[in-house]
């Protein structure tokens, strides 16, 4: 691909980074959560949400479990500075939960800010600015010294406010662009405002560290958390937080990575909206932590009735192969993978096990609000015996012999196959009733009597063949035997009795019963038939009808 001269390596290594971080095995804790939706995702959306739509997203956020919320950037436009005073006004944030809001370093912005959040019981206020190479040189045309002035001003500036204002207000500081910029120089800026801001026990700072573009691999973000972890003053008192976004698609493992690194607390929005490839998606970060036994400590188990808030408010949508999100990621439509699912849920319930760990789901779709049977075994031309086989056993309570699952199941494929497209579990019942169950098509069985003997059964069957009436007698092993071995005296020996097994379909005292029941050809072939009826005996009757069917249907298409 032609042009690649042209691309440079735009991110800095720390000096005598150690990468400590290595050594450790996953990510063990919970971070402090702090959702961007309000702020960074809205701006990102091409209809931004209305007052109406942000307050009922709030009110998600809140009730997901988020205790930190970037509510806006109120000096940006009337919509927000309503929206921050509509929050505050009508006491809708409540006493445990934190808004932030995002402003430059400029006076009458930070004046505007404070003016927003007036009367908020507890606030964050997020100041940034750009320190990156490509800023500093392109944009704002400044020295080093003349940006870090820019963050340090704004630092006085905010003190000012506050201290005139009063009430629980906490500092974030972003060095905005921190992966374009030169970690020694960011770390010099942070230590500047830490200057102003004094950090203690009692008044913590935030430092939030923003993959504003991703220039690298996720182990050089890593190491720049690491260097800054190790490095900032007051480190006691400051909390570290994350905010990456995922132009490179590394954006988890950026964040991951970064906690791996010492952060602390991570900033992004569900489903990783926001500008160009969107933030780091929270709902995958999380129950990654939640799939390796560790509580996100927020609430993710009804992620459909997340999905329907998301996609009205926001007018996105969820790509269906979204981690854990998406409305195929549970799904399997390959034989090899039904398969082994089926077997897995199988195994699980045998063993009563205590821990997960079912082939292909790396968590249990119904901890986040998913159902087995409709988002898990999806049947397509792909589809193979084991889960066709499952969709019948889980929701229709047939229990197919093992060969009549897989005959079924290529019934079913060539079906989908020809219609391309997916089928539901209800249209593949109806295949099943409508194609093998109680077929009365050439044959009928309208009426058998039986006679116990001393070594069987003999049974005097009275039945129709396209319409002809007419009765036979046979001996057998059993009912069944017998009553096979009439037909075959009305139609001759054109098949053996190859498979029979029944089961009831309920537990009442009413219950139906079905039974299966397999032929062969003259030349080996097996044939299927299903039978339904309250008595045992006549659903294997049925069964066994429905496979002499199946049969003569087959005949006749040759003769064709």
């Amino acid at each position: 691909m032609k042009g690649y001269e042209k691309y440079i390596r735009q991110y800095f290594v720390p000096k005598n980074a150690t990468n400590d971080w290595i050594n450790k095995e996953y990510v063990d804790k919970a971070p402090i959560w702090c959702s961007v939706d309000l702020r960074d995702g809205n701006q990102a959306l091409i209809v931004p949400m209305s007052l109406e739509e942000k307050l009922e997203f709030f009110d998600l956020l809140v009730k997901i479990g988020f205790k930190e919320i970037e509510i806006g950037f109120p000096a940006a436009s009337e919509t927000e500075y309503d929206f921050c005073r509509a929050l505050i006004e009508n006491n809708l944030i409540p006493d445990d939960v934190t808004i932030q809001v995002l402003t430059q370093s400029r006076e009458h912005i930070i004046k505007k800010t404070f003016e927003a959040i007036d009367g908020a019981k507890n606030a964050i206020v997020h100041l940034y600015n750009s320190v990156s190479v490509a800023q500093r040189e392109q944009v704002f045309k400044r020295s080093k010294e003349e940006i870090k002035e820019i963050a340090v001003s704004g630092a006085k500036l905010c003190l000012e406010y506050k201290e005139k204002m009063g009430g629980n207000i906490m500092f974030e500081y972003s060095p905005e662009s921190f992966t374009g910029a030169e970690p020694e120089f960011s770390l010099e800026v942070c230590n500047a405002v830490s200057e102003v801001w004094k950090p203690s026990p009692d008044n913590k700072v935030i430092y939030n560290f923003p993959v504003t573009v991703s220039h690298s691999m996720p182990h050089i973000y890593a190491s720049q958390i690491e260097y800054m972890c190790k490095n900032l003053d007051y480190r006691e008192n400051i909390i570290v937080s994350l905010h990456p976004h995922n132009d490179r698609g590394c954006a988890i493992a950026d964040s991951e990575m970064g906690l791996l690194a010492g952060a602390d607390r991570i900033e992004g929005t569900l489903f990783g909206n926001g500008e160009r490839t969107g933030n780091v998606d929270i709902i995958t970060l999380s129950l990654n932590m939640y799939s390796q036994g560790v509580d996100p400590e927020l609430d993710f188990s009804d992620l459909p009735a997340i999905t329907e808030v998301y996609e009205r408010v926001t007018r996105m949508h969820v790509y269906e192969r979204q981690p854990y999100s998406g409305q195929l990621v549970f799904a399997a439509f390959s034989g090899s993978h039904q398969d082994a699912i089926a077997k897995g849920m199988k195994y699980r319930e045998e063993h009563n096990c205590g821990v997960w760990t079912v082939p292909y789901l790396p968590i249990d779709p119904t901890d986040v609000g998913r159902v087995y049977e409709a988002d898990v075994i999806r049947i397509n031309s792909q589809s193979g015996g084991g889960g066709i086989g499952y969709v019948l056993e889980t929701r229709y309570s047939h229990i197919l012999p093992p060969k009549m699952r897989a005959a079924f199941a290529y019934h079913v494929k060539s079906i989908s196959d020809h219609a391309h497209k997916e089928l539901q579990p209800d249209e593949v019942y109806k295949i099943f009733m409508d194609d093998f169950v109680n077929i009365e098509t050439h044959l009928k069985v309208p009426e058998a009597h039986f006679k116990q003997e001393p070594n069987g059964i003999t049974a005097t069957v009275t039945m129709e063949i396209d319409g002809e009436r007419r009765v036979e007698t046979a001996f057998g092993n059993g009912r069944l035997d017998a009553v096979s071995n009439a037909i075959k005296n009305a139609l001759g020996d054109i098949y053996i009795l190859d498979t029979y097994t029944e089961h009831a379909l309920e537990v009442s005292s009413n219950a139906k019963a079905a039974s299966y029941v397999g032929i062969k050809d003259k030349d080996g072939k097996l044939e299927w038939g299903a039978g339904i009826d309250s008595d045992i005996i006549v659903s294997s009757i049925y069964a066994l009808v429905s496979a002499v069917n199946r049969l003569l249907a087959h005949y006749k298409e040759n003769e064709k």
